[in-house]
């Protein structure tokens, strides 16, 4: 029979080896990776590509951190953000160059570089529709300047002596930077800017409109599905150097807090070789639109079906077990 002595011994023995594994685990665990989102899908879909190889090529569990641009470029500066997928690095100007100059923030890929922006819109609005009995409405609408001929055709239901201009989502650098041009124009005089409450707002009312053949004048971009399902036309600026003409187009780059190539530098060798398109995105938004799926979804139908491209960013042997994951 144990005396008390003994049976204390190995209770304390016990517990110290349950203990001892106890702090194997915490120190194989590896670390949560988080992602910016800042409220669009593209970002999204691009989040979950690269979060599924992260989990099942690397073995690292990711999350994602909604916010605001300023918010979310500032928290990746801090290390409470580890990756954003998509820098739009005209549309963000200083908070882009703070982060990066602050040398918290590496920029290690471009993502896609074929991207478009502005104020859009429906082709019939300057071409008409023989098939649905639309006539042209702006027929000599080019540029944003032309629009002060035009304040009739897109005017505002709720201030019929001016006419509407949806802008972006508000609380988006692009926003400022569209009613910046705006103002710059002159164009505030015959038209109210109106910043919308979502992207998804936006896409709303250009539908409605749209299905409805009436005018429609605002704020869109590519890679998005409600592009590649209308047939819409950007308005031109005629000045290079002008507010829009500079975000018109640019690098969407993705980015990482510094402390991240320390911690997982694997991770980090693996962004550093991926690269797509605005086609690729808009496939899959469209997928998400029409079959009402998760940009999660999207993102396991693009790695099913795309192994030519992925493949390329990363081992054949985390390839394997990417494909065992989605497969």
């Amino acid at each position: 029979m144990k005396t008390w002595k003994q049976s204390l011994f190995s209770v304390i023995f016990l517990a110290g080896i349950i203990l001892s594994g106890c702090g194997g685990a915490a120190e194989d665990q590896k670390e949560t990776i988080i992602f910016a989102d800042e409220g669009w899908d593209s970002l999204r879909f691009h989040n979950e590509v690269a979060g599924i190889i992260f989990e099942a090529g690397y073995g690292y569990s990711y999350e994602q951190t909604s916010g605001s641009d300023t918010a979310l470029w500032q928290g990746l500066q801090d290390g409470d953000i580890d990756v954003h997928m998509e820098g739009w690095t005209a549309n963000l100007g200083e908070i882009y160059t703070k982060a990066i100059d602050s040398g918290e923030v590496e920029e290690v890929a471009v993502n896609y570089d074929d991207n478009y922006q502005g104020l859009y819109v429906p082709t019939y609005v300057i071409e008409g529709d023989e098939e649905r009995g639309i006539e042209p409405m702006a027929p000599d609408l080019q540029y944003i300047t032309d629009l002060a001929e035009y304040q009739d055709v897109f005017e505002d239901p709720d201030d019929p002596s001016k006419g509407r201009i949806i802008g972006a989502e508000s609380g988006w650098v692009v926003d400022e930077l569209l009613e910046e041009a705006i103002i710059d124009y002159g164009l505030d005089e015959q038209f109210n800017y109106m910043s919308a409450g979502s992207e998804g707002a936006i896409n709303a009312s250009l539908v409605s409109a749209y299905e409805n053949g009436e005018p429609w004048l605002g704020y869109n971009y590519e890679p998005n599905w409600i592009m590649g399902m209308y047939d819409m036309t950007p308005l031109e600026e005629k000045d290079p150097d002008g507010i829009i003409s500079q975000i018109e187009s640019q690098d969407i780059t993705i980015a990482v807090n510094v402390d991240l190539k320390e911690t997982a530098p694997e991770l980090v060798e693996f962004l550093e070789k991926y690269n797509t398109s605005s086609d690729i995105a808009s496939e899959a938004l469209t997928y998400i639109q029409e079959e009402e799926a998760s940009a999660h979804d999207a993102a396991v139908k693009f790695l099913q079906e795309n192994e030519d491209i992925w493949t390329e960013w990363v081992s054949e042997d985390v390839a394997e077990k990417v494909r065992e994951q989605i497969n």
